[in-house]
């Protein structure tokens, strides 16, 4: 049997011999050669199957390679496996602890800053309203009006079907003014049974004061996956503190929609540096994709303009991806999270239009399509490097095109005047409309002062954030040569190394802090997103022993060991860094937080008491925007109009009441008033008075250049009509103003007049 056996196996080997030589070969092409795109269509489904694939097996070769390099490290070391698992989670344990009560003592100061501010707990309820102006106001109103509502359902319906707040129009509040996060808080507050426990008012700020602590561990914790050490952590709430003024405006509105939003966007970037992570584990990285899925829909909801901020980050994505940093993989599953977002957005928003046309809809739909013309091309041929080339290009005229079309047949008016603004503030139009002049005369939308980098450079913080962004462009400038080179990204950089712009969530940091930077020396109102991420990323790069070594591996130091000195430094600087802030900024912290401060407005409480009782419950009140914020909430009376900037009818209806404080006649102010159908007036001496710091922005200075009574001779400016200013006429109490207008009441601040339904003409 052994004899028989030996010649069959000699032949079958001969035989594999010939098949896998030159006899089998040509009955191989013959039968691929009738058809010619079978070989296509199968390098396509293998390419196909392996990106499905791909994922999969990084997520199990990260979980094979991981264990077995640190089993290697801890032979070398001569330490066991049970004691680097001890002190990783011992490291996990006090880091995650510090970044907690980090987050939970800024909400404390912030909670303590605020009674010291307004002597919030010693106040009535009408005092402490007051402290709501202009769009915290209306917001806090809503809530109000949500727990006073017999059930939930009815409270929700009465807010998309809201005729009681503007005379003369119905308004979806919940979608025109995005109150999901007035929804939550009313829900949570009746839901939690906190009735009998804590008033209303403490409830909501308590939440805000809530989501910053968040907020400040979030970008602890980013800082801390970047550095690798908790320090970096600490020294990162440090410089958010210190910079308050100009990294938060908590201080100055608290239900804005901003200070709601912004933390969920921490806790995005937070996840989403973990998930670019080079040799992430499978868990972890599930982890870090879930999150920030839940946390991109969470602050899509709670802020309207969030998709521009998402379309930077997007843009961040997209030239991290263009330049090879990155695993394609992992940034094609963001931009399905941006899709997701948005489609989910779009409909439980009410259909809102405004996300159809958004610029990050168009880029994400750019991108993949770009994505599919990559795919379907073959490798190696001349239009698929053609496609590389003009790859960034392609993009940006596909986004272009997608986004005019969209505008083209998508019916919208949201955000309009947003483009117009853009246009006179680049220098490209120029108008004489009062609501484009009013907003570019805000000084959150004019160019940073002075005095915001001076503040910044004073606590050191704009000083480190140069020279490690400069270290990081360098390092990033040589990775894409390199790739250009042809040369491979390693799957690892060590420390010794020295090129931390390999690191992908690196390389996005510094994009991403790039454009936002861009922004805020176009706008001062910008900086609120640009200053935290500026704290995070300088606190991570004087921390980051792989940025030092960087830095010595360009200067070649041979006298001292450069890991060792990197190390050294990654723990002196911060260090010397944190004892130096210590010490000139928390005395001042401490007095802030022991001086009284006071806040009282005794004319405006005057003025909501004589409302509440002496005005009918049916009257129309008529004024500036911001006091018809203060009237709404803390009476509850029907406003004319409302400090919104998002709708074309309320901007329209701004302006035109705005009139009152122009130079024009006592009728055609009644007509404008009583088209509204208003009942009382109100004169603000403030603003009739107002002696602004800027000439030209002042409201009635904007009022005369919008109705052209402003004469220009020889360079000087000179104001003309032949009616007096409005609101000094009024008060003089003779015809015509009489005859239309009934004063009823009056203090230092305010003048209240009832218009006249029937007009009685007096001498």
């Amino acid at each position: 049997m052994r004899e028989r056996s030996r010649p069959r196996g000699r032949r079958e080997a001969g035989d594999g011999g010939r098949s896998a030589g030159g006899a089998a070969s040509p009955r191989r092409e013959r039968r691929g050669a009738p058809t010619a795109g079978g070989g296509r269509r199968l390098a396509m489904e293998e390419g196909a199957a392996d990106l499905r694939q791909r994922k999969k097996q990084n997520c199990t070769e990260s979980d094979k390679m991981a264990p077995e390099e640190r089993n290697k490290e801890n032979s070398k070391l001569g330490r066991s496996p049970k004691y680097m698992l001890i002190q990783r989670f011992a490291k996990l344990f006090f880091g995650c602890l510090a970044a907690v009560t980090s987050g939970m003592m800024y909400a404390v100061y912030l909670s303590t800053y605020h009674e010291r501010k307004f002597w919030f707990s010693s106040r009535q309820e009408l005092e402490r309203e007051i402290t709501f102006q202009g769009d915290s106001a209306i917001y806090y109103s809503f809530y109000k009006e949500l727990l006073k509502a017999p059930s939930f359902e009815r409270g929700v319906y009465e807010l998309t079907h809201n005729n009681k707040t503007i005379s003369l129009k119905t308004i979806n509040a919940v979608q025109q003014m995005t109150l999901y996060p007035e929804l939550i808080a009313s829900v949570l507050y009746q839901a939690s049974g906190s009735e009998e426990v804590i008033e209303p008012v403490y409830f909501y700020i308590g939440i805000v004061f809530g989501l910053q602590g968040i907020y400040v561990t979030a970008l602890f914790v980013t800082s801390w996956v970047m550095s690798g050490t908790w320090l970096a952590g600490m020294l990162t709430v440090a410089w958010f503190i210190i910079n308050r003024t100009d990294t938060t405006r908590i201080d100055y509105s608290i239900p804005s929609r901003e200070n709601w939003a912004l933390p969920y966007f921490a806790c995005q970037v937070a996840a989403l540096t973990g998930y670019l992570k080079k040799n992430l584990n499978c868990s972890a990285e599930k982890f870090c994709y879930l999150l920030v899925s839940a946390s991109t829909y969470t602050f899509m909801m709670m802020w309207e303009y969030s998709h521009y901020l998402l379309f930077v980050q997007a843009v961040s994505l997209f030239l991290l991806d263009s330049f090879a940093l990155a695993q394609t993989e992992k940034v094609h599953e963001v931009y399905k999270i941006y899709l997701f977002s948005l489609f989910l957005g779009y409909l439980l928003q009410f259909e809102n239009s405004a996300l159809l046309v958004s610029p990050l809809l168009s880029l994400v739909a750019a991108l993949m399509l770009s994505k599919c013309l990559q795919m379907n091309m073959k490798k190696g041929t001349f239009m698929s490097r053609l496609l590389k080339i003009m790859y960034i290009y392609l993009v940006l005229t596909i986004t272009v095109t997608l986004n005019f079309l969209l505008k083209m047949f998508v019916p919208h008016k949201e955000n309009e005047h947003l483009l117009k603004f853009i246009e006179v503030k680049l220098g490209l139009n120029t108008t004489k409309n009062f609501t484009m002049n009013w907003l570019l005369c805000q000084e959150s939308l004019q160019a940073p002062s002075q005095d915001f980098f001076l503040r910044l450079t004073q606590s050191s913080l704009l000083p480190f954030y140069i020279l490690v962004l400069i270290i990081c462009l360098f390092s990033v400038t040589q990775v894409i040569f390199r790739r250009i080179c042809g040369e491979p990204l390693k799957e690892t950089v060590k420390l010794e190394d020295g090129r931390i712009g390999e690191r992908p969530e690196i390389v996005y940091h510094v994009i991403h802090t790039i454009l936002l930077g861009c922004l805020a020396m176009c706008l001062e109102g910008m900086k609120y997103l640009w200053t935290p991420y500026v704290c995070m990323l300088a606190a991570f790069g004087v921390c980051s022993p792989e940025l030092w070594m960087t830095l010595f591996k360009w200067l070649r130091l041979k006298a001292v060991h450069p890991i060792l000195l990197a190390l050294i430094l990654s723990m002196a600087v911060p260090t010397i860094i944190g004892f130096s802030l210590w010490k000139e900024f928390f005395p001042r912290i401490m007095t802030e937080l022991s001086e009284l401060q006071e806040f009282y407005d005794p004319d405006t409480v005057e003025l909501m008491t004589w409302i509440k009782r002496q005005a009918p419950v049916a009257a129309v009140f008529a004024g500036s925007p911001q006091l018809m914020g203060v009237i709404k909430l803390c009476t509850g009376w029907m406003v004319s109009s409302l400090p919104l900037y998002n709708d074309d009818d309320l901007l329209k209806r701004n302006e035109n009441i705005y009139q009152i404080y122009s130079k024009r006649s006592a009728e055609d102010i009644y007509k404008i008033l009583t088209s509204y159908k208003a009942n009382f007036l109100i004169i603000e001496d403030s603003i009739c008075n107002e002696v602004g710091p800027v000439r030209g922005c002042r409201v009635k200075d904007l009022l005369d250049i919008a109705n052209g009574h402003v004469v220009c001779e020889e360079g000087d400016s000179y104001a003309y009509s032949k009616y007096g200013r409005f609101c000094h006429e009024i008060k003089m109490n003779y015809s015509p103003y009489v005859n239309y207008f009934t004063r009823v009441y009056w203090n230092r601040s305010y003048f209240v007049y009832r218009i006249n339904t029937v007009i009685s003409f007096q001498l």
